[in-house]
């Protein structure tokens, strides 16, 4: 390989990286923000702009990690497409999963005290997925979600998650993105 190719895919690795660190910042931010609004009505987070900071925060992260090392090798554009694409449905499925821990880990395994993320208001997909449904424990969760929570009442948030079917929703969700992550490996 010769200087101006290596340099050529340097230039293209480092293009990668600068676009992933933008997104990441967008998608931490919106995740922070995400914070502000409020659990339901017209302001509310939808699973849309979800899916979208997940993509920012995580997918990009995780879609220049498995592009990069491609990109400097040289691969054809269309490898490093889809090695980008694997880390992006990747790093959705990770995030996704991390909010289940956020609810529902073991403190040991995760370091997060239990129902960390209901406490600090974060909008979760399980908790986004959740409010989405027209459950009766749907109505009763968005009520309590808008009083200050406590150990009692985020307790009560996780089972009432489950029964509207947020951790169902969230664990097909990561699984959606996992088989196209499987998809795009064999393409």
């Amino acid at each position: 390989m010769c200087i101006r190719e290596t340099a050529a895919h340097g230039t293209s690795a480092l293009r990668h990286l600068s676009r992933a660190l933008r997104e990441l910042i967008h998608g931490q931010s919106n995740d922070l923000l995400f914070e502000t609004r409020p659990w339901t009505g017209p302001r509310a987070v939808s699973i849309t702009e979800y899916r979208t900071m997940a993509e920012h925060k995580t997918g990009s992260l995780l879609g220049c990690a498995t592009a990069i090392g491609a990109t400097l090798a040289g691969a054809p554009a269309h490898t490093v497409t889809a090695l980008e694409r694997f880390g992006r449905h990747l790093g959705v499925a990770f995030q996704a999963v991390d909010d289940l821990l956020g609810i529902w880990g073991d403190p040991a395994t995760t370091g997060k005290p239990v129902h960390s993320d209901l406490r600090q208001g974060k909008k979760t997909f399980p908790v986004l997925a959740a409010l989405s449904t027209d459950a009766p424990a749907a109505h009763e969760l968005a009520t309590l979600l808008s009083s200050p929570p406590d150990p009692t009442t985020t307790h009560r948030a996780a089972a009432l998650i489950e029964e509207a079917g947020g951790r169902t929703a969230t664990l097909a969700e990561a699984e959606h993105h996992l088989t196209a992550a499987r998809h795009l490996l064999h393409t």
